[in-house]
């Protein structure tokens, strides 16, 4: 009867759940054919608890009996409630509040991650909010849009568009909240659209079960030298929490506040081959630095830009009322402003050592080269937003549970101001005021609703997730000119950008419990997506807008796992993902240096297609006591993949045209290696471990970077072949502890062609082995002192920007 009820029950919800979507005779189903499928946008966010209802199901009443242990076919997670869908047999890994304590020196929510494996989160500085993007398995750091990462069900990720400025808002969670954090590895749940073809990860903050506070205070300090930059940088770290439940009611209070100073980002630079004779006007300087791009061409480093001092301030609020044991109501709010001041410093000296900042004449080793007031700049960001979550959910545990999801995210006020003139650029005297431009992402955020459900029939070895989602993202941008930069009103426009995207979705996945030692899920999922609303207006007043398209896909997903034996556990999972544009990748660009749209200019791509690609896995895991090893083949096959490139121009050959577009196919093979011990050798070691090779390489692609074909064969950029994560950590006596981590990731490139070998330089993707190490010292039953140093060995390394060289840490933790 079971066999039977399989199939049947998986079709009719299928059918039912895609009947769900609205219909329209202009949509495309692409998804009939075989690569000719779009690709995804939005991120499902509160789609995440749907698939964990059947984890939480006692094994069902049909193998009620059978043990437990289960080795990841079913995931169990003790007492704690985990989002993640935790029935599927595929690859999961976690670190608890404990485990970070212990190991990591954590500033922001995304050092959680630093040791788990495959995954690096691109972390400049301490507090970065703009370029901290997760890279997986085959997406680099240049791939936001590839990964979703939510806490407590509410999403963060940042799916208005795809690169270093569309970061996960990381602010939303503090490491002092932080319960436990899971990741689900590749797009194998149909709860999650296609962003999720790198990862989901799901941040869990505390809940209290009786009367808690906790305050923590911490100190930071970097020595930085690289060219002729030699400063120290640092600043400190303020939390506390308070806690309760009384009755039905929890209730939750986090605050933060952090202030950071960070090294400089960029450089000015100049080629040498861009000098020109010296004449009686040249004023020489000195104070540069000789040095090579990543191409390996000389160039003159003249000074340092972007160095960030950021002053955030965070709140969190937590409510849940159980009505009965077997259903809760839950509220998160979050708040999050930053107030941050960008600046540059010169290198250059005259004869008199003054400051150099700009000239037309400058002598630099016997050439001149003209240094515009541009060239070092400024900026100041200031930002507000706010954070909302709804749930209502039971937890039964028998034939049917529920939840009711909905939340949002908003930009109240998200401000860069930059000066533009040249006399205000002219340091110092940019710091006193002057004209500038203003660019405002007022009224830009992203939404969600989503409905689930689990059915776990009785006497049945199946357990059915359902559940259908919606979400909206809306892009707002306008840049106007101000009289003055650092305060002044907006003036006259110079662009204005908007669109919307919304991604509307059914998914249903089958757990089938096939015996003691075999599992199977199978899953759908069905999407409408929609791009709407596209427009832009520039300083000339000419307003284009775009067409709406309406576009549907199917994403199937399948994953097997059999228990070996009581040692060895085999896992397979196999799944397509749709990863839809963005609205930045649709509809930004096409204005030019003076503001005015150019109809011509096909930088904004309206009709970018989706990616869409499968992605498969086999992993199989030998446990035995304390001890586990895994190890898992990846293999991702991925059309149309989104990459900023160059095409051929039909209306001037010799202009091609940079824009987003689609590369035809890339493949990534690889396998990646786990290894966790406790108590090994002696009591008290713990160990942790990764390996991880993946050959990540373009096999299709129209577009090109110099000319054309020479991205073909490729490897793609930002994914290297070789990393490694081991932490170690030794409890010396029950109240201290110590731990040494080590990080390496081989040679990388940023250009699809690979013409940027040099990475240790500006703008360069480096190769890097760092080691950290911390200590934690329990001097009472409600004090903790901690320290630690991240990058011991202070090694310089590069993503396009310099990574923090060696940083001290000092916190004291007092908990009640």
């Amino acid at each position: 009867m079971n066999t039977l009820f399989k199939p049947t029950m998986l079709s009719m919800a299928l059918a039912a759940a895609f009947a769900c979507l609205p219909h329209s005779a202009a949509l495309a189903c692409e998804d009939c054919g075989d690569d000719e499928a779009p690709a995804t946008s939005a991120a499902i966010e509160a789609a995440q608890v749907a698939a964990n209802g059947a984890a939480n199901v006692d094994a069902n009443n049909a193998n009620a009996a059978t043990p437990t242990r289960n080795l990841g076919i079913v995931l169990i997670a003790g007492n704690a409630t985990r989002s993640l869908p935790s029935n599927i047999p595929t690859t999961m890994e976690s670190v608890t509040a404990e485990e970070i304590a212990r190991t990591i020196n954590a500033t922001d929510a995304q050092d959680a991650l630093k040791y788990l494996p495959s995954l690096l989160v691109r972390k400049r500085y301490i507090g970065d909010y703009n370029h901290a993007v997760l890279s997986t398995r085959a997406s680099g750091t240049g791939n936001s849009a590839r990964s979703l990462v939510f806490a407590d069900g509410i999403q963060l990720s940042n799916l208005l568009g795809n690169g270093a400025g569309f970061t996960p808002r990381w602010g939303m969670v503090t490491p002092e909240e932080i319960e436990r954090v899971d990741v689900l590895y590749g797009p194998f749940s149909a709860a999650y659209s296609g962003n999720s073809v790198g990862a989901v990860v799901d941040y869990q903050t505390r809940s209290p079960k009786t009367f808690e506070a906790h305050a923590k205070v911490g100190i930071f300090h970097q020595p930085f030298e690289l060219y002729n930059s030699s400063a120290n940088y640092g600043g400190y770290q303020a939390s506390a929490s308070i806690g309760d439940r009384a009755g039905a009611l929890a209730w939750w209070v986090n605050v933060n506040h952090l202030d950071s100073e960070g090294q400089p980002l960029t450089f000015i630079t100049k080629l040498t081959s861009t000098g020109k004779p010296v004449n009686a006007q040249t004023v020489a300087v000195t104070g540069n630095v000789l040095d090579a791009d990543k191409s390996n061409t000389p160039w003159q480093i003249l000074g340092a830009g972007t160095s960030y001092h950021t002053q955030q301030d965070h709140a969190k609020l937590k409510l849940a009322y159980d009505f009965n044991p077997e259903l809760r109501a839950s509220y998160s709010l979050g708040w999050w402003n930053n107030k941050a001041v960008g600046s540059s410093a010169s290198y250059l000296r005259d004869a008199g050592g003054n400051t150099v900042y700009s000239g037309a004449n400058i002598g630099i080793d016997g050439k001149q080269y003209a240094v515009a007031n541009t060239d070092f700049g400024q900026n100041r960001d200031r930002l507000e937003h706010l954070m909302h979550g709804l749930a209502l959910k039971s937890q039964t545990r028998g034939v049917f549970d529920f939840e009711l999801a909905a939340s949002s995210y908003d930009y109240r006020q998200d401000e860069a101001r930059a000066p533009n003139a040249p006399k205000s650029l002219s340091k110092p005297a940019a710091d006193t005021g002057g004209p500038g431009r203003i660019t405002d992402l007022s009224g830009t955020g992203w939404s969600s609703l989503a409905a689930k459900g689990v059915w776990r029939p009785d006497g049945s070895a199946h357990v059915l997730d359902f559940g259908l989602q919606h979400e909206r993202y809306a892009w707002r941008q306008k840049v106007s000119d101000t009289a003055d930069w650092l305060g002044g009103a907006a003036g006259a426009l110079f662009t204005d950008f908007s669109g919307k995207t919304q991604l509307s979705s059914a998914f249903v996945q089958d757990a089938w419990t096939i015996g003691p030692q075999l599992k199977s899920v199978i899953g759908l999922r069905a999407e409408q997506w929609q791009a709407l609303d596209g427009s832009k207006t520039a300083a000339n007043g000419t307003p284009v807008s775009f067409e709406a398209r309406k576009e549907r896909y199917l994403s199937p997903k399948a994953a097997l796992g059999y228990e070996l034996s009581e040692s060895w556990t085999l896992k397979l999972s196999t799944g397509r993902a749709v990863r839809m544009p963005t609205a930045g990748e649709l509809y930004q660009g096409g204005v030019n240096a003076n503001g005015v749209y150019v109809p011509s200019d096909p930088s904004t791509n309206p009709t970018l297609k989706p990616e869409k690609g499968w992605t498969s896995e086999l992993g199989a895991t030998w446990s035995s006591g304390k001890q586990q090893l895994r190890s898992t083949l990846f293999h991702e096959d991925t059309r149309d993949a989104l990459y900023s490139q160059l095409s051929a121009n039909p209306a001037d050959p010799a202009k091609p045209i940079s824009s987003v577009q689609n590369i035809g196919r890339i493949r990534t093979v690889g396998i990646e290696l786990a290894y966790s011990a406790e108590d090994l050798f002696v009591r008290g070691l713990e160990l942790q471990s990764s390996l991880t090779y993946a050959d990540s390489e373009i096999l299709e692609n129209a577009g090109f970077v110099s000319t054309p074909g020479d991205t073909i064969g490729k490897q793609q950029p930002r994914v290297p072949k070789w990393r490694a994560t081991l932490v170690a950590s030794y409890a010396i006596t029950p109240a201290l502890s110590a731990s040494y981590g080590l990080r390496y990731s081989g040679p990388q490139y940023s250009t699809l062609n690979n013409s940027d070998p040099n990475g240790f330089t500006y703008q360069g993707f480096s190769k890097f082995f760092t080691t950290d190490l911390r200590l934690q010292w329990r001097v009472a039953k409600q004090w903790t002192v901690a320290g630690g140093i991240d990058n011991l060995n202070n090694y310089r390394y590069w993503a396009f920007h310099p990574y923090p060289q060696r940083t001290y840490h000092a916190e004291l933790k007092f908990d009640l």
